[in-house]
This record gives C-alpha cells, structure tokens and sequence, in this order.
C-alpha cells in the first residue's frame, strides 16, 4: 500500500510494545519511540493500538499509495501534504491510489511523526513483533530503515472502513509537545549511597540537561554531571571509573545509565546489560517523551516519583485509552 520515493533521515516499521521476553538473550525490545503517538494513531483508523506504523525521525520523505486505504498522522508536526495540499494531524484521512504523502522537516517542537494505516503495515512477525531493531538488523522491513523503492503491504483489517475517515482525536487529549521535556523517574537500582552521592542526586533531579546530539533509538546521550556526583573514588571491583560495576542486567526501557561521566537514557534500542551504573528510570507513562526531544536542541529534567507513582501513571494512561470522548465522529 505504500512505496518509499524519498527515505528521508530515518523511517522504521515499528508497533508496540515491541520484542517482549528476549532481553535475556540480549534482544532488545525495540518498538516505537514515541509509543502514545502510535498507539494513537491506530485508534484513530480503528486499528488495535499494537498495530505496526512508520516511524519518521526528522522528516524531508515522501510515500506514494499504491493502494486505497485510510491513514493518520500523529506525532510531530512535519507539514505533511497530500498532493500538495495541507493535511491535518491526529485524523483519519481517506487516500486513494496514486496519493503522495509529503513530509516536511521537524517544527518548533517534537521528533518523530508516525503514519498509521488501516490494517496495519505487514512485514514478517520476527519473535512476536514487527518492530524494527536498527542495532541488531532484525524485524521490521528486512532489519533496516527504509529506502528509496521499498513497497510495504497493509494486512487486511476488521470491518468496514465506511465512517473512519475523518475521525479525529479529541484535541484534549492530544500531547504536550515542547522543547524541554519533564520525565518523572524513580531512583535506583545503583544510586544513594553506594554509588551516589546525595548531593549528586540532588543536582540529577534538579538540573535541566541538554540532550546531545548524538542521541539515537539506543540512548538519549545528556551533558555530563560533575566529579561531586559520586559517592565513591572509583568502581572497586567492576573497573577504575566511579560508574563502573560489576555487569548486571539493566533496568530496560527508560534505564539513566552513567558511563564515565555522562547519562544516557536507554530506550528502544539500547543494551540489555552491561557494567555501568543505572541511577534511575523512566517510568512508563513518560516513555513517549523521549523520542520526541530533538537532538542538540531540546532538554530534560528529571522529577522523582516512587513505584506507585509509576503504577498510577501507567494505569491513568490505560483509562485515557478507553474514554468514550476520546475519538470524535
């Protein structure tokens, strides 16, 4: 249903919640970065919310339908065009075969768009999920982003499509996009006071951070803390460094892992283990945030919440989900 004109920086077949239950071999989970706006869209062309979209980072790409179908575009605004002509986000639009879908460059705020389609995009299911894991090239379309020429098919879907065009998300439940982004994140595994100092986690839930630009699916790179951050000399037996450990697995998605001096937050698809400190984690429900913040332009800060924080986060967004009011038409 779609064929790739222009690539663009980076688009990848993604669904949610991803490769669950290989960690322990080493597998990432992958999945979408941005999962809200994915799931999202898929609701808003009657798809299940774990159905498989494009993830489109940075934009500058064009698709041509090669089939009819029904589309949303959520995410980041990229002035998407039909044909040339304006398009809106957050709603399901009817296309036609030999339609062009024209996606600009990233806006004031946010990263990545997703296209979702009817049906969902099929590719081969490679150990449960669709999702591409661009550090280990598997899933997705052949283990890779996509190029110039690669046509991608959508599975059939479930009843009609007659009334979904023109659906739209309630615009009070469309996300906050903005260019410095609040990630609440509950301490530990390795933090105060074998590892941590407390003056250190004080400055870690107290200072804005600059993503660096080298951030990618794997972490989020951030500035570097100060030498005070540490609560000891060196590693001891895991190595010379005060970050370093004895190898353990780490507490994905959304680990703050430090290496050396600077944090990284480990996302899509990033290591499973290793022998660096991991100092916090992103809760769930705040997942989505980091896929939207701009390489070397947007920040972050963290707020500490406990575990059952995190539990009514995640359990608030699940009820979002399920709200009568949240599709309108």
């Amino acid at each position: 249903m779609i064929k790739v004109i222009n690539g663009g920086i980076e688009i990848l077949v993604e669904d949610w919640p991803g490769r669950i239950g290989y960690m322990g071999l080493g597998m990432a989970a992958a999945g979408a970065m941005d999962n809200l706006a994915l799931q999202l869209g898929n609701l808003i062309v009657g798809n299940d919310t774990g159905a498989a979209g494009l993830e489109i980072a940075g934009g500058y790409c064009e698709f041509e339908f090669t089939a009819a179908g029904v589309i949303s575009i959520t995410g980041a605004d990229m002035s998407p065009t039909i044909n040339g002509s304006n398009v809106p986000l957050w709603e399901a639009i009817a296309v036609k075969t030999g339609d062009k879908l024209k996606l600009d460059h990233i806006g004031e705020a946010g990263f990545r768009a997703y296209l979702a389609v009817r049906g969902g995009i099929d590719v081969p299911v490679y150990l449960g999920s669709r999702s591409t894991c661009l550090f280990g090239s598997y899933g997705g379309f052949e283990g890779r982003k996509l190029a110039v020429g690669d046509d991608l098919p959508a599975l059939p879907s479930d009843g009609t499509a007659d009334g979904i065009a023109g659906r739209k998300l309630n615009p009070k439940y469309i996300p906050a996009y903005t260019n410095v982004w609040e990630l609440r994140a509950i301490p530990g595994p390795n933090s105060v006071p074998d590892y941590v100092s407390e003056a250190g986690m004080d400055y870690f839930f107290s200072t804005t951070m600059k993503i660096s630009h080298n951030a990618n699916r794997a972490a989020y790179r951030l500035e570097e803390v100060p030498a005070e951050f540490w609560a000891r000399p060196d590693g001891g037996a895991g190595g010379s460094h005060p970050s370093n450990i004895v190898d353990h697995g780490y507490n994905m998605r959304g680990a703050i892992n430090v290496t050396g001096n600077t944090p990284s937050i480990l996302i899509a698809d990033g290591p499973t283990l290793g022998g660096f400190v991991c100092v916090a984690n992103v809760i769930n429900a705040d997942l989505w945030k980091i896929g939207q913040g701009i390489p070397s332009r947007d920040k972050v800060t963290f707020t500490a919440v406990t575990v059952a924080d995190g539990i009514a986060a995640r359990l608030e967004r699940q009820a979002m989900f399920e709200a009568d009011d949240l599709l309108i038409g």
